[in-house]
């Protein structure tokens, strides 16, 4: 999640102009970027407790690691109430999730070989710095041990605003918020058309996502029956944010259809002059309009308020100035980088965009969401037409797989971008999944002990 402050204080005059907005992200072809951000859960290596945010009974919580890196790396701290609450350095940024997740968004990037470079600079980070804190980190879709409660909460002025407010839209938003992880890949349009087709392609394939990422079968020490808890977390936590919106396949679908969605998705605040002022459940297009209540009531939105709102509305796939493909789980360090390789084969290459284009064009909107529902629990087995989804996989696989090949990136070992979708051409030939690995693991190696996760999974 965003860190917050766009500083843009634009008074926004109407919806063109938000629109126009969104158009800015228009880059040509050549300029296209990569960015990766991902997510891990902190544990205390002696205890396997997730960390508080403050030292504890002389355990060290997270914000010592980020002071740590801080002091070490020359970082610039991010500040919320004079709590710190992330790092930027380079076009990249270490941030908390709301129960003290640890993610990393990463700097935008021209080829895959330097997503690599950059997490591979990460996990050598957590493995130096986090053990002489008591401090691993381990990437998951959902927290295998720990239960809602024994989740700490981070002090950051918006997490408080959804802390409230998630009960009142879902059952499962606060699990959402502190039991989750997952990995999205942020990519770039050339034009309206184009982004039109991405994110229409994206839309179409995100259940199919789910099911080759699914990493999170466990919830409080015991399988849960989903491959996908994470996902399964996401069908109940605000239905008016979240999902995939029928108004992507509209026809009249563009960056006003997507803004018009927009300023009907409930606020969560407006942050001025450092405070965060609840006004959850209010529209964006009230809050334009100057109805907001009390001391907000006839305040002028500006576009700095608008970039903010983006950031809490959570479509399975989300549309900013680039595109966020957001329906996998956290997953190991291959599968991270295998997730930035699907979609930007897919997506930056012309001819893999036509293909998958065409294989999204042939599953309905209601088949969508149909797969949707069911891929939490069944993961790649969902049946899909006359066999599963992983009939599907082969087929996106292999369209990523050419569009890898048509971009050319070599690295210094003399392999393209290719190598980075090698876990996924194993699961479309019938490889299991990592819900499926850590299952047979739970029960044929580790003879239920679920706290063998911990060890297996960590970076």
């Amino acid at each position: 999640m965003s860190n917050p402050g766009d500083a843009d204080t634009t008074p926004i005059t109407g919806t063109q102009e938000l629109a126009d907005y969104l158009a800015a992200g228009c880059k040509p072809p050549s300029a296209f970027t990569i960015g990766t951000e991902h997510e891990a859960f902190g544990f205390h290596l002696d205890t396997l407790a997730p960390p508080s945010y403050e030292t504890v009974g002389g355990k060290p919580g997270i914000n010592a690691l980020l002071r740590v890196i801080e002091d070490l790396e020359h970082q610039t701290p991010i500040l919320d109430n004079g709590n710190i609450i992330g790092l930027k350095s380079g076009g990249a940024s270490l941030s908390l999730e709301p129960g003290g997740q640890f993610e990393l968004s990463g700097a935008m990037f021209t080829t895959l070989h330097e997503t690599k470079a950059e997490l591979d600079k990460h996990i050598a980070r957590l493995k130096r710095l986090g053990p002489a804190l008591g401090l691993g980190f381990m990437p998951l879709g959902f927290h295998p041990t720990a239960t809602r409660a024994q989740m700490p909460f981070m002090p950051k002025g918006r997490y408080k605003i959804m802390r409230n407010y998630m009960p009142k839209v879902g059952t499962l938003g606060l699990d959402m918020m502190l039991r989750t992880c997952t990995v999205q890949v942020n990519l770039d349009f050339s034009s309206e058309y184009d982004m039109i087709t991405k994110m229409r392609v994206a839309a179409t394939l995100q259940p199919l996502a789910t099911a080759m990422f699914a990493n999170s079968p466990f919830m409080e020490g015991r399988p849960t029956g989903f491959l996908s808890n994470r996902a399964q977390v996401w069908t109940d936590t605000d239905n008016a944010r979240a999902g995939i919106p029928a108004v992507f396949f509209s026809r009249a679908f563009g960056f006003e259809a997507y803004v018009e969605w927009l300023l009907d998705v409930p606020m969560y605040f407006v942050y001025r002059d450092g405070i965060y002022h609840d006004v959850a459940g209010a529209s964006f297009r009230d809050f334009m309009a100057g109805r907001l209540p009390g001391e907000l009531a006839g305040v002028q939105a500006t576009l700095g308020d608008f970039a903010d709102h983006m950031t809490t509305a959570f479509p399975d796939v989300r549309l900013k100035r680039y595109i966020e493909t957001r329906g996998a789980d956290s997953g190991s360090p291959a599968m991270m980088l295998a997730q930035s390789a699907f979609w930007t084969g897919i997506f930056y290459d012309a001819a893999s965009l036509a293909a998958a284009a065409e294989l999204a064009a042939n599953i309905s909107y209601e088949k969508i969401m149909e797969l949707r529902a069911e891929v939490p629990k069944l993961g790649i087995h969902t049946p899909f037409r006359d066999g599963t989804l992983r009939s599907l996989a082969r087929d996106a696989v292999v369209i990523a797989d050419q569009g890898l090949r048509a971009r050319g990136n070599i690295n210094a070992e003399g392999l393209d971008e290719r190598v980075y979708l090698s876990p996924l051409h194993h699961i479309a030939a019938g490889a299991p999944t990592q819900a499926e690995h850590w299952l047979n693991r739970y029960h044929n190696k580790w003879d239920r002990n679920i706290t063998k996760i911990f060890d297996e999974a960590a970076f």
